[in-house]
């Protein structure tokens, strides 16, 4: 009787931490700050104030990670994300951008995991006139704002980028972007808010918030009760889905869902030397040998799965740079939802006595987690934002102060 071939593992789903998540934890009675929301942003501030002295407790409806945090890209990239109207956010993601060594020197000290921040800078390709007359227009609004960029011609890079087209016409250098690998840093993010006495909860969402006169003073999870001097809401593309929140406070926040991919490169196949971006997709090679192509933007709220339409998309934009996609095997595929404010900035605000909001971050959420962190450290710590800060708070949408009593 012929032995059955073993079927292989589907590349479809989520991507997940190399360390497979957290073991199951009870939750304390009582915690200084308690952390709704398991991602990037959430444990970047939980494991800031736990190393401040704080007793910090996250609650994650899902596994750590499973929103935004695992399926993003990890771009640190103010240069290439540069685009009309993002001026007033340039300036905190240049100050984020420059407490990442330190971020991630401390990090990956305090968890013993490398994070693979790579240095390498981006290239914004053009292909034919009319996307070159498109990038001559980003690359003098990035010279305009101070932002360290150089115009290439398509000789200098293929140069740079052997494995790229010929009918890549020019390109934008950014040599001060860099990128992370999301799942190393997840991974030691939680291994250092573990280390720092954190309490992790997945699977574990938030159902209420406790309120004692006029102030937030706690969560519920189902049954059960935690008490806090803070809560900080910080999930994501959940924010704005305003059950937890009083009435006539909502936040402006919606998910923007996001279909990537990872293929796996070989000697044969080649790689990049570093980000890429075109009109279509972005490309960031990895130091484990993947190759992570995204993303599509889909405005389509809490629609879950990958779609042929997405993949196509993706495949295509790739390939129309770079043909050695074609002999590279599909290591897997994945969606994942963006938490959009409506002007694609974070909020980092005090929105009620004793809860803070920090989401909203975008596209930005890797660049954006060490200045966040500070951030919110020092509202729940003196009750003040950093000057840098200041202009991200809910006051910016025009609306009305929030009726701040108790639910």
């Amino acid at each position: 009787m012929p032995v059955p071939l073993e079927r292989p593992a589907s590349p479809i789903g989520r991507r997940r931490s190399p360390d497979g998540g957290v073991a199951p934890t009870a939750l304390p009675a009582r915690t200084d700050v308690a952390v709704i929301g398991g991602g990037l942003i959430g444990l970047s501030i939980a494991w800031r104030l736990a190393r401040a002295g704080r007793a910090v407790t996250v609650l994650e409806q899902d596994t750590i990670g499973a929103g935004a945090s695992l399926a993003a890209t990890g771009m640190l990239a103010p240069a290439a994300e540069h685009e009309p109207g993002s001026d007033p956010l340039l300036p905190l993601a240049l100050a984020s951008l420059r407490l990442w060594p330190e971020f991630r020197d401390a990090l990956e000290a305090e968890s013993g995991r490398a994070i693979d921040y790579r240095p390498d800078g981006t290239l914004v390709l053009a292909v034919g006139r009319d996307e070159v007359e498109r990038l001559r227009f980003r690359f003098d609004l990035q010279r305009r704002s101070g932002l360290d960029a150089t115009w290439l011609p398509g000789s200098e890079v293929r140069r740079l980028e052997p494995g790229l087209r010929p009918s890549v016409t020019a390109g934008i250098h950014c040599p001060l972007d860099h990128q992370v690998d999301p799942r190393l840093v997840m991974d030691a993010l939680t291994e250092a808010c573990r280390r720092a006495g954190v309490i992790l909860a997945e699977r574990t969402p938030v159902s209420a918030l406790d309120w004692s006169a006029g102030r937030v003073a706690g969560v519920r999870a189902g049954d059960r009760g935690v008490a806090a001097e803070t809560v900080v809401l910080a999930s994501g593309a959940w924010s704005g889905e305003g059950s937890l929140l009083p009435e006539g406070l909502t936040l402006p926040v919606r998910p923007l869902k996001g279909q990537s991919l990872a293929l796996r490169t070989t000697p044969r196949t080649g790689t990049l030397g570093r980000m890429i971006w075109t009109e279509q997709v972005h490309m960031a090679p990895k130091s484990d040998g993947q190759l992570i192509v995204g993303a599509t933007v889909e405005d389509c709220g809490f629609r879950p799965g990958v779609t042929a339409g997405g993949l196509y998309a993706l495949l295509e934009g790739a390939r129309r740079v770079l043909p050695g996609i074609e002999e590279m095997e599909v290591d897997a595929v994945w969606s994942g939802y963006r938490p959009t404010s409506d002007d694609d900035a974070p909020i980092l605000d005090v929105i009620a006595p004793g809860l803070v909001a920090a989401t909203g971050h975008h596209r930005n959420g890797y660049l954006l987690a060490p200045i966040t962190a500070d951030a919110i450290a020092g509202l729940v710590t003196d009750g003040v934002l950093p000057e840098v800060a200041r202009p991200f708070t809910l006051a910016r949408f025009g609306r009305p102060e929030p009726r701040r009593v108790s639910a």
